[in-house]
């Protein structure tokens, strides 16, 4: 399912057009976004939770040549799918 297609359905179940759909889906992804940058955490209630994880610097290898380089600690978004999400799934 791509972007597109969840605007669809979200105008279709909550009757109101697509742009009004998109406009909502936007604005959540916008505020899930910049509660992470700013280290906070986003928890939806039986869907799931998205986190900041920490990775730490580590050495890797160019793959083409073999040389070591390093790689810096850097921060990522996680997300931990809820119960009701996972029983969804199966």
């Amino acid at each position: 399912m791509t972007k597109g297609d969840l605007i669809k359905a979200i105008a279709k179940k909550a009757k109101c057009s697509k742009s009004c759909a998109a406009a909502c889906l936007n604005a959540i992804l916008d505020e899930i976004a910049g509660a992470l940058s700013k280290g906070k955490t986003v928890a939806l209630t039986g869907f799931g939770t998205f986190m900041i994880s920490k990775r730490k610097a580590r050495t890797g290898r160019n793959p083409q040549t073999g040389e070591k380089i390093k790689i810096p600690a850097r921060k990522v978004p996680k997300f931990k799918p809820g119960k009701q999400l996972k029983k969804a799934v199966k």
